[in-house]
């Protein structure tokens, strides 16, 4: 049977292109209403807020991640090169422009290790460039309210008021001028992606993509926080390798190890180990997660402050925490131009954790979220705190699972984590003065549990699918011991040069006939299947391109055990031989040659089919070249009188041969040489032979 393509009327693309431009250009008071709710979708949901049924649960979730917030960002200031302040800037502007802007109820948007590592890195890089020492274990007296310290050293000078601080800009300033300018820039790439709707781009990062590079960052990080936890002073290593190179300096300066930060993070890491483990083991009999570290640092604070460690064991500490706001301020222009190149893979990787996140949440609690304003919402997050000396944020997953858990219901639990950290940062801070560095390492070192216990999951990724374990490995390992920015682009064109290979060499099978069936499967996979006489059935499991045309022929010509070429050339050189015989009178006794003439190389193949079906249905497409493939085994195959049927194409395979001219000049053969499956195109060829 034949069945009849629709006729599909071609639309004016310069009309459609006119029309969404004066879609787009004009301005109506309603069209201006709801762009402004949707960019700040805030005010579409707050109106229908209920309080009754929401507030206890937001104000839960939000006083816990709160709680959470404060000591995860005075030790992620570690992994930035910052100072703890910087680091609560950043957490308390990001969840309240993210409650502004942002589509997800649950998703937790503030400071993150991998995103804080990332920022890091450029800092070091560029303070190294400007000539400054990366040595950060100098900790200036404090003294009668404020931190002061000579120019030798690199610090600031800070005046610790509670409405203002003023700074002489220095290692300090330069770096925070670094990580603005790198946060800004990436805001505006995040910003310009969603003007573009460029969220495709986030496709190209596979889960094991994405695995693999946490798991190398994570690797990264801990061996950075190394030294905090023995207690030594390296140089930070800086630049391709750095995992390697940091370790060796660990071992070369063990001896100078310091035995009261090696006892303090002992105590902190069985400590915390041991509070999630039974958090994680009786979470269904908890309300809410304990705030663990929040009291290891409070405990290890009063320790540190009563029993003078810093001076009596020369143990490093954070330091003076100022309180208040800095004034505002533009990011460096000279400096954006330093780290563009930087930002790109920096706001990647924010967006593609944000968005991830938000979907995992709207799809487990029945609502959608838009990918395009959460591109807007997470660009915004990075682009205005950057004038308030913050740095680049993004969703995290240990936060928002907490989130969940708590009982959050709307973005309102932002607000009042927000709220906490506000509290922090205009009275509590400089309380914080005595903390041990080591602890703050401890807390990092602990909260990578989840990316580090995906080496534990490796043999049963492995024996779901080899090649993802293989993209896993590669990124893995190019993060951890390169670079986190090469490990991610490596991880995405290697995965990529797996899908290729893949296409290049897919699996082909001959199909036999299911007994009593109209159904064809591959005859080397199951057992009982039935060949059918004269006829071959091949499959092929990819699209046919230019990369894989000659796979295509060899597995055709390997399976059917005939090359259509050789048997034809094999025939010529036969028949000639024959005329030459018959020219020289000799008379004929084998196959028409003579005993002594007779090569088994010029006896022509008996062939066991006569007529080729290919199954079409796992190609998806095919170039010119594919279809070029295909006109060339329809001629080949037709000098040696065997016929070439295709079965299951879909209209886009169908339309290709048409445009290739694999049917004629007028297609009027299409019905004796396409079939929509593979049992009427066996009929046929049992039919005409």
């Amino acid at each position: 049977f034949f069945m009849e393509r629709k006729t599909h009327v071609k639309a004016n693309r310069k009309e459609i292109v006119l029309a969404k431009l004066r879609k787009s250009f004009s301005c109506t008071p309603r069209k201006l209403k709801n762009f402004v709710m949707d960019f700040f979708p805030v005010l579409r949901w707050l109106p229908k807020y209920q309080c009754k049924e929401y507030i206890w649960g937001d104000i839960m979730s939000g006083l816990v991640i709160g709680i959470i917030l404060v000591p995860q960002a005075i030790a992620y200031s570690l992994l930035a090169g910052l100072k703890p302040i910087y680091s609560l800037y950043t957490s308390f502007f990001a969840n309240i422009i993210y409650f502004l802007m942002g589509t997800s109820r649950h998703v937790s948007v503030g400071i993150f290790s991998l995103i804080s590592l990332m920022v890091g890195q450029v800092v070091d890089r560029e303070l190294l460039l400007a000539g400054f020492d990366l040595n950060d274990d100098v900790i200036p007296a404090l003294g009668h309210g404020s931190l002061q310290s000579d120019s030798q050293s690199n610090t600031t000078v800070f005046n610790l008021t509670t409405d203002r601080m003023n700074a002489e800009c220095g290692k300090e300033c330069y770096a925070i001028s670094i990580a603005t300018a790198l946060t800004f820039v990436a805001g505006v790439y995040q910003v310009l992606m969603g003007v573009f709707r460029l969220g495709f781009v986030s496709m190209y990062l596979s889960e094991s993509v994405l695995d693999g590079f946490a798991t190398g960052a994570s690797l990264t990080i801990l061996t950075a926080q190394v030294k905090y936890l023995i207690g030594i002073k390296i140089p930070r290593s800086q630049g391709h390798g750095m995992l390697v190179i940091t370790w060796i300096n660990i071992f070369r300066n063990i001896s100078q190890a310091n035995i009261c930060d090696i006892i303090t993070s002992a105590i902190c890491i069985v400590v915390l180990v041991t509070a999630k483990e039974l958090g994680d083991r009786y979470k269904h009999k908890l309300k809410f997660p304990l705030p663990t570290e929040l009291i290891v640092i409070v405990v290890a604070t009063l320790v540190s402050h009563y029993g003078n460690l810093n001076e009596a064991f020369s143990s490093s500490v954070s330091g003076a925490i100022p309180t208040g706001f800095i004034a505002p301020k533009v990011p460096r222009f000279d400096l954006m131009i330093r780290v563009a190149v930087d930002a790109l893979p920096l706001a990647v990787v924010s967006f593609v954790f944000t968005v991830s996140l938000s979907e995992m949440c709207a799809k487990k609690y029945a609502y959608t979220i838009r990918a395009n304003q959460e591109m807007f919402a997470v660009g915004f997050c990075n682009i205005i705190p950057s004038f308030f000396h913050s740095f680049a944020t993004s969703a995290a997953l240990a936060k928002t699972l907490v989130k969940t858990s708590t009982g959050c219901q709307t973005q309102v639990s932002g607000v009042i984590s927000a709220m906490v950290v506000l509290l922090v940062l205009l009275f509590l801070a400089p309380l914080f003065y005595s903390l041990q560095k080591c602890v703050l390492a401890c807390i990092i070192i602990v909260s990578l549990r989840g990316a580090l216990r995906k080496f534990r999951d490796l043999p049963a990724r492995y024996h779901v699918n080899k090649v993802d374990t293989v993209v896993w490995v590669v990124t893995m390992s190019a993060s951890a011991l390169i670079s986190t920015e090469i490990g991610l682009l490596v991880g995405i064109v290697f995965s990529m040069l797996c899908i290729i290979v893949r296409t290049q060499k897919p699996r082909t099978a001959l199909l036999g006939q299911i007994q009593d069936t109209n159904f064809y499967e591959d005859d080397f996979e199951y057992e009982n299947l039935s060949s059918v006489p004269k006829v071959k059935i091949f499959r092929f499991e990819a699209p046919l391109y230019y990369a894989n045309r000659n796979y295509f022929l060899k597995s055709l010509y390997r399976l059917t055990d005939l090359d259509p070429n050789l048997e034809a050339a094999r025939r010529k050189k036969y028949e000639k031989k024959e005329k030459q015989h018959l020219k020289k009178g000799n008379q004929p006794t084998v196959n028409g040659l003579g005993r002594r003439d007779t090569t088994l190389q010029l006896v022509p193949k008996q062939i066991d089919f006569q007529a080729l079906v290919v199954d079409c249905s796992s190609i998806p497409f095919l170039d010119t070249t594919g279809v070029n493939t295909l006109k060339e085994i329809l001629k080949d195959y037709k000098e040696l009188n065997i016929s070439v049927l295709l079965a299951c194409c879909n209209p886009s395979v169908i339309d290709s041969l048409k445009r290739g001219g694999y049917f004629g000049k007028d297609s009027r053969s299409m019905q004796e040489m396409l079939f929509y499956s593979i049992h009427n195109a066996v009929w046929f060829a049992k039919d005409q032979n």
